[in-house]
Parts: C-alpha cells; structure tokens; sequence
C-alpha cells in the first residue's frame, strides 16, 4: 500500500469514525426529544382533564345562578301575592262594615 493510499485510508477511517459519532449524537438526541414529546403529551392530558373538570364546574355554576335566580322570582312573586291577598283582605273587611 502506497503513502498515498495509507493517507486516504486514514481520512477515510476518520471520516467514518466522525459520522458515527454524529450518528451516536443524533440517536441521543432523538431519544431525549422522544421523552421530551412524552412529557409534554402526558402535561397536554392533564390539562385536557383538568380543564373538563373546570368546564364542569362552571356547568354546575350557571345551572345553580339559573336556579337562585328563579328561586328569587319565586320568592318575590310570592311576596307580591301577599301583599294582593292582604289588599284583597282589607277590600272585603271594608265591605263587610
């Protein structure tokens, strides 16, 4: 084998063991972006959970305002019948004298 050829030899071997490397690099680094998208998949699950929970809530929430409100209705119209029951009372005691 020629110097020549030894040389290119070398670079050659040099050239392979350097895109190993990178290739070792490369898988390393696919790994860690694998476990990062991971993470991040099971973070995006519990927010999804979390935020249907919260959605839920605030079902049961505005369901409760919606029933305050008509109880309210509820509790004014029965005043304002009292009041016209008591009219209608102190009418007719009127007319009874």
């Amino acid at each position: 084998m020629t110097e020549e050829q030894t040389k290119l030899l070398y670079v050659f071997e040099n050239q392979v063991h350097r895109l190993m490397q990178m290739c070792n690099d490369l898988k390393s680094e696919n790994h860690d972006l694998a476990a990062s998208i991971a993470e991040w998949q099971t973070k995006y699950q519990e927010l999804e959970a979390e935020l249907k929970t919260i959605e839920a809530k605030y079902d049961n929430l505005k369901t409760a305002r919606i029933i305050e409100v008509k109880q309210d209705d509820f509790k004014g119209a029965k005043d304002r019948l009292s009041r016209l029951v008591s009219e209608v009372d102190k009418c007719l005691a009127l007319l009874n004298d």
